[in-house]
């Protein structure tokens, strides 16, 4: 008789910490970095060396709504900006992403680095740093749970702030690139909230991404453009997004892909003029959460802006 009421506790408490690592840090696993269905034309949110891989100043905001029948479901609003300084050796971006899962709140700021270096007439090779910080919030006392006393849930977390560190390498020309990263090589995140300590020590796993996409010109009106980002977090499975785009007359983006066990995509994107460009990708479900969760929509608006904008004939690739 004694030991069945301390079984019965020690599993809740499990379940309670677990519960608060799952709300604190994603939804899944793979949601500890931003996931965007078209990363192919906002290579910032994913690798710091990015930076600069473009003559002008770009600029791209984003919003993603996934899982719209799904009550707590990720939604994701990005800001990126970057551009070449002091010549096209260096460049610097900025990045502001507000992610809302469930209960939890989440703001990060970054600012990112990148040096480039001409390895070939048309090629160069980049190394990008990222430095910044994340704002956590988290309305635990919202939940539902096992325990009315259980100390985890007593308190709500409020603006508990957590430095991250990340690196990338990027390599590209006119028609192609590959990148590799570490969004958040190191994340200072061991003491967001003393009643919890415990269960939120190093919550964060750092993901690995490797991306490549190059453009083949089939005639004067269609350039074909396959490309693949491979997502590597070591306690979960590895997990791709294979596409494939069509650009029609320099001006329409058509595409589709797959998400390895996750979701098939359909994007478009539409140069409206040299300066602005609009994106929208659909995503559908496959896993086993089709039956709950419904689409996902993502929204895209680019600027581009320098004073030889006009003057560039090949179009924004990537």
């Amino acid at each position: 008789m004694s030991t069945k009421p301390t079984r019965t506790m020690n599993t809740t408490r499990s379940l309670a910490a677990a519960i608060t690592l799952l709300v604190l840090a994603t939804a899944a696993r793979a949601q500890q970095e931003v996931m965007v269905s078209q990363y192919m034309f906002n290579g910032l949110f994913l690798n710091p060396a990015y930076a600069g891989s473009h003559p002008y100043t770009s600029a791209a905001l984003l919003h993603r709504d996934q899982w719209t029948r799904m009550d707590g479901a990720p939604t994701t609003s990005m800001l990126a900006i970057d551009g070449p300084v002091m010549g096209e050796r260096m460049a610097l971006g900025f990045t502001l992403v507000h992610d809302r899962i469930g209960v939890s709140r989440d703001m990060e700021i970054a600012g990112q680095y990148a040096y480039r270096i001409r390895v070939s007439e048309k090629g160069r090779l980049a190394f990008g740093l990222k430095a910044g910080v994340s704002v956590y919030s988290a309305n635990l006392n919202e939940l539902t749970y096992w325990d009315q006393n259980d100390a985890v849930f007593q308190s709500n977390i409020k603006n508990a702030p957590v430095g991250k560190f990340g690196f990338g390498v990027y390599y590209n020309d006119e028609r192609s690139y590959i990148g590799l990263s570490v969004p958040t090589l190191y994340a200072a995140d061991n003491a967001i909230t003393s009643d919890a300590s415990s269960a939120l020590q190093h919550y964060f796993e750092q993901h690995y991404y490797l991306n490549a996409g190059r453009v083949f010109e089939l005639n004067e009106s269609f350039d074909l453009k396959p490309s693949v980002l491979v997502k590597v977090e070591p306690q979960a499975p590895v997990q791709a997004d294979i596409n494939c785009n069509v650009l029609y007359k320099q001006r329409l983006w058509l595409g589709a892909g797959y998400r390895t066990g996750a979701a098939v995509v359909a994007m478009l994107e539409y140069q409206v003029n040299p300066y602005l460009r609009l994106g929208y990708a659909y995503d559908m479900t496959t896993s086993r959460l089709q039956a709950y969760s419904g689409a996902s929509h993502e929204v895209m608006i680019g600027i581009d802006l320098g004073r030889d904008l006009i003057r560039i004939k090949s179009p924004r690739y990537f």
